[in-house]
């Protein structure tokens, strides 16, 4: 034990010493935030840009208030001068585009008629806006055609709001849903990024030990597996220190940035909705509703997630660091790993994508609870599903194969380390570590 904890340490100063490491524990938030809010920034002058438009409808049945401008888009009528002398106005002007609408025998041909003509092309959210426009127009002449009283149609629009409780009476709401799948997902996509930094990180810094022969002088005081294990544990304190630090910074910096600019992200982002659909949310969101998502909040099961996402986030560094050790081992360069890598980050990749899409449509359904069930898909699966609840018989097999697994990983690991960290001038194949397995 004394040699192991020798080992960490000697792998946890190495680490956090290095300039690099240092650079970019104080760097990489500023970064971060920094491009985040140039984003932002960006993003806020350009919605801000407006843009003119103008429209000639030869069918007449547009008028001005069919065309409500708005703060980023400004109509004009021109139908009066036709449509081939408008295009040769907004091509040499500085209007933005052109809406044509041609005469036609009915609105079914006129809705497929329709013609927009601009210098660039347009953006989605533009085209988006202008298409609401018309075919909200079209389809009220059509129920006015049909003889339907539009004020009643708006008058028997009704907005339903179904109460959810458990058995026990507690009540939820359904933005505790949405509660639940960002801290799932925020746990989820921490830990994918935190093994594949810092596994590569153990994987690295086997390689250069091993060509650099410092690993035969190491080898000779201590056994392969202290010194495999050593690496990995000392990586991790490492990582841990730096993801710590770059939450608290990333926060700081943040907080400042968004005083200094003014930027307001909540603002941006309800800034691009449609007012209609912005006024009708307000009224969907009364104090009462704001109230109960408060007391959500406060309902997530905050220790409990704590506690499963540091033994999730511990077994699964372990078990996938105890891979990307005997990948570094068994090659002599880190070209060479790419053969290996990717059965690694297959894995990863699947427990991300079925969080994301499948997690949030049914947290209990029979391929999620699979998922989370297999240990190289566990620690990211079930992290996104404890918010929603989880049986604790499912949690207690999940827990414990992952335990099993990693033990059984890290032995696996240990008899390839052992061999391959003397193994030179050869590129390894699958059939070279199977003998290596049995040696």
């Amino acid at each position: 034990m004394s040699k192991l904890k020798l080992i960490i340490q000697r792998e946890f100063n190495a680490k956090v010493r290095n300039k690099s490491f240092l650079i970019m524990t104080f760097l990489a938030p500023l970064l971060i935030a920094g491009l985040g809010f140039l984003i932002a920034f960006l993003t806020q002058k350009n919605d801000e840009k407006v843009k003119e438009i103008v429209y000639v409808d030869e069918s007449g049945l547009f008028s001005k208030d069919n065309f409500n401008d708005s703060k980023t888009i400004k109509y004009q009528d021109y139908s009066a001068i036709g449509i081939d002398e408008t295009k040769k106005k907004v091509e040499n002007g500085d209007f933005y585009g052109v809406l044509y609408v041609p005469k036609k025998e009915s609105i079914e041909l006129l809705a497929k008629s329709i013609e927009f003509y601009s210098k660039e092309t347009p953006g989605m959210s533009l085209m988006g806006v202008i298409e609401g426009k018309v075919e909200t127009h079209f389809r009220n002449l059509k129920l006015t055609n049909f003889g339907i009283d539009l004020k009643k149609i708006k008058a028997s629009k009704i907005n339903s709001d179904i109460k959810m409780f458990n058995f026990s009476g507690q009540e939820s709401s359904k933005l505790n849903n949405a509660l639940k799948i960002a801290a799932g997902l925020i746990a989820g996509v921490l830990l994918q990024i935190f093994v594949v930094i810092y596994g590569t990180s153990v994987m690295r810094s086997v390689i250069e030990e091993k060509t650099s022969r410092i690993v035969e002088i190491i080898v000779s005081s201590v056994k392969p597996f202290q010194l495999m294990l050593g690496k990995i544990i000392g990586n991790a304190s490492a990582g841990l220190l730096q993801f710590l630090i770059w939450g608290v910074l990333i926060f700081i910096i943040s907080s400042v940035l968004s005083f200094v600019f003014g930027i307001d992200m909540v603002e941006m982002q309800s800034s691009k909705i449609p007012a209609d659909q912005l006024s009708a949310a307000k009224e969907t969101v009364s104090p009462d509703k704001l109230q109960l998502l408060i007391q959500e909040v406060y309902r997530l099961p905050f220790l409990k997630l704590f506690i499963l996402f540091i033994y999730y986030f511990i077994g699964g560094f372990f078990l996938y660091s105890s891979l990307f050790a005997a990948i570094g081992a068994a090659v002599d360069n880190e070209t060479d790993t790419q053969q290996f890598l990717l059965p690694i980050n297959l894995p990863l990749v699947l427990a991300l994508y079925v969080g994301v899409f499948a997690v949030q449509n049914d947290p209990n359904g029979p391929i999620v609870t699979i998922l989370s069930m297999i240990p190289f898909t566990s620690p990211i699966v079930m992290l996104m599903r404890v918010p929603f609840g989880v049986p604790w018989y499912e949690l207690a097999i999940s827990m414990a194969l992952l335990l099993v697994t990693f033990v059984f990983m890290v032995w696996f690991s240990a008899k390839i380390y052992r061999v391959g960290i003397l193994m030179y001038g050869k590129k390894p194949t699958y059939k070279d570590l199977y003998k290596w397995l049995k040696y």
